[in-house]
């Protein structure tokens, strides 16, 4: 080899080692870049050539020096796909959690005590059951009837303002369900605008490694909020799917849109591309429930199962755990919203498990609201049964309103409505007058009979909590077991939830240890490139002393 060619080959030594040198320095000035991976220079020997003289078998390999072939990103693919199925199940059970952690203190059990409304419903049912035993001793006491219909009030009120914070949670966690939606689509459009200019940058020899880690950060928000699977092309180009549906592909984004409910204002996320829309007539589209029927991005119906990887996803859990409309006691009878409760023909079987069930919030609305609906109609039905008992309108006006009516202790807001928390009213006649529950005879007896329907009514072990639990309940016990039913369900979620933290910060550790810069590495690595360079520089310097050398020799 010639000098100007021992020259060349120190200029690559040289030149490697500074790239590598530039490496660490933006390795170590990006240790703190959330989602900055970890760069390392690929190098490679160049060409030998082989210089024969006429004996074949004397002949020499000269090496040409260093090849600096690329900045690669230390990834690894499956750490990669492990970690963000795992982020994403872990944000499932986070939000579950969450939920059910609410609802706890809503019903007067959770963290700091609980809320002041779960805690007076205690109080209410407790001291409305009192009251019933206060009026079983003296009936025709109006301190007692006073008392009774006080408590009444008391407890509707307390029934309705837990119904009511339940409500609350529900349209926070569906106002929370379009800030998702809105992120879903932001990351998509984000992901393709890199994958353009990543196959732009890469269409040449270099490679984009800083906008790559921007879209595997992306890649890595994404996969909290759903269930995703992502492939790379030979050109650079990622295309993702989002519950088995394309959402980023061959340049377009298939973003998800939003469907109003008309009647409960919820939202639910559907694709566009596969919904089928109406227009009116000025030709504006228009979307019904019917048109997306078919593109909705979840089904909610499913079982929730790790097997079946159908517990992946913040978006996902917030639907779960707010449902799709407000629910009643008659659910839990499978009647739909609108069905009559009073029409067996028009109950659907399996409603609970499939509509009902699956939902945390969903499911304590039916189960509270099923406490409340039972003591208002069977207090009301005693009440109605006494008066038939004393006789028929106009011949007793025993228990019986101005227009000869059974009197009720409980009224609907709304008649045509069915017998809902909700609904539930005290009658205001009785709240001004208690004296009309007089509960003496026309003939002057005391209605001692009446009171022991009541005390039974409250004592009667014949209420479940769901169709999927077979202990009997008085109503006393019934709040009892909806806010244990509430806690055990509680624990248990948090169980899961601390496993799959605990196994998502395993692969977080794992991935980081490739990912991940080091300080110490790559103050090691300064050294040895440093050494490296300063070494083809003496190496550069003895050759240009040769070459020196060799032209002062020649010019003498």
């Amino acid at each position: 080899m010639s000098l100007m060619g021992s020259l060349w080959t120190g200029v690559s030594g040289l030149q490697t080692s500074n790239n590598a040198l530039n490496t660490t320095a933006h390795n170590m000035s990006n240790m703190d870049t959330i989602g900055y991976t970890r760069q390392q220079v690929a190098q490679s020997t160049r060409t030998y050539t082989t210089i024969e003289k006429g004996n074949k078998t004397n002949w020499k390999q000269l090496g040409l020096g260093v090849n600096y072939s690329l900045t690669r990103q230390e990834r690894h693919i499956f750490l990669d796909k492990n970690y963000r199925r795992e982020s994403g199940r872990s944000a499932f059970y986070d939000v579950s959690t969450s939920a059910m952690e609410e609802i706890e203190y809503i019903l007067g059990e959770g963290q700091a005590g609980g809320s002041i409304e779960g805690h007076e419903f205690s109080e209410s049912l407790s001291n409305f059951w009192v009251s019933v035993q206060e009026l079983s001793k003296d009936p025709t006491s109006s301190v007692n009837q006073n008392l009774f219909v006080t408590r009444a009030y008391e407890f509707v009120t307390r029934a309705s303002a837990v119904y009511k914070s339940l409500e609350e949670y529900q349209e926070n966690l569906n106002k929370s369900v379009l800030k998702e939606v809105d992120n879903i689509n932001k990351y998509a459009l984000q992901i393709e605008e890199l994958n353009q200019k990543i196959v732009s940058i890469e269409a040449g020899q270099e490679h984009a490694n800083d906008l790559r880690d921007k879209r595997n950060y992306l890649l890595d928000q994404l996969a909290k909020l759903g269930n995703i699977s992502y492939t790379e092309d030979i050109s650079g180009y990622v295309s993702v799917r989002f519950e088995d549906v394309d959402l980023v592909k061959g340049s377009l984004v298939n973003e998800m849109a939003i469907y109003t409910d008309p009647k409960t204002g919820f939202f639910t996320p559907y694709w566009t591309m596969l919904a089928n829309f109406d227009y009116d007539k000025d030709g504006k589209r228009v979307v019904t429930e019917e048109g997306i029927a078919g593109a909705k991005v979840f089904d909610l119906t499913r079982e929730v199962s790790s097997d079946l990887n159908t517990d992946i996803g913040s978006l996902k859990g917030m639907l779960l755990a707010r449902g799709d409309h407000k629910a009643t006691y008659k659910e839990l009878k499978n009647f739909p919203p609108d069905a009559d409760p009073t029409d067996p023909e028009q109950a659907v079987e399996g409603w609970y498990d499939q509509q009902i069930s699956q939902s945390i919030v969903m499911n304590i609305q039916a189960e509270f609201d099923q406490l409340i609906n039972a003591v208002a109609t069977k207090i009301n039905a005693i009440l109605a049964e006494e008066a038939e008992s004393a006789g028929p309108a106009g011949v007793s006006d025993y228990l019986r309103d101005e227009n000869g009516e059974p009197l009720k202790l409980f009224i609907k807001n709304v008649e045509e409505e069915d017998w809902t928390v909700s609904n539930l009213l005290v009658n205001p006649d009785l709240r001004q007058n208690p004296a009309l529950l007089k509960f003496r005879k026309d003939e002057h007896s005391e209605d001692y009979p009446a009171m022991v329907k009541l005390k039974a009514a409250f004592e009667e072990k014949i209420y479940t909590l769901n169709p999927n639990v077979e202990t009997p309940l008085c109503f006393t016990d019934y709040y009892k077991n909806l806010v244990s039913q509430v806690a055990n369900s509680g624990s248990v979620f948090r169980g899961i939830q601390a496993t799959q933290t605990q196994a998502t910060d395993a692969l977080l550790n794992s991935r980081e240890q490739v990912v991940g810069v080091s300080s110490d590495e790559e103050l090691t690595n300064m050294i040895r490139f440093q050494n490296a360079y300063n070494a083809s520089s003496r190496y550069i310097n003895v050759i240009s002393e040769m070459l020196e050398h060799v032209l002062s020799t020649l010019g003498r």
